[in-house]
C-alpha cells in the first residue's frame, strides 16, 4: 500500500510538472500564464486531497475490520 501512495504522488508531481513546463512554453502573456498555472495547480490540489482522504478512509476502514 505504500509504494501503491509513493506511485500515485510520483505520477502527480511529474503530471503537474509537465504542464507547469507547457504553460511555460506557451505564447502567452507572463499574467495570462500564471493565472493558467495558478489554477491548474489549485484544481489538481483539489483533486489529490480527494483522492488521499478517500485513501485515507479505505486504510481505516480496513484497519478497522482487521481489529475485530
Amino acid at each position: 500500500m505504500k509504494n501503491v501512495g509513493y506511485t500515485i504522488g510520483a505520477f502527480l508531481g511529474g503530471a503537474l510538472i509537465g504542464a507547469a513546463v507547457a504553460l511555460l512554453m506557451a505564447p502567452k502573456s507572463g499574467e495570462e500564464t500564471r493565472k493558467m498555472i495558478r489554477e491548474f495547480v489549485d484544481d489538481e490540489v483539489d483533486k489529490y486531497k480527494g483522492k488521499c482522504n478517500k485513501m485515507i478512509n479505505e486504510v481505516s476502514r480496513e484497519a478497522k475490520e482487521l481489529v475485530k
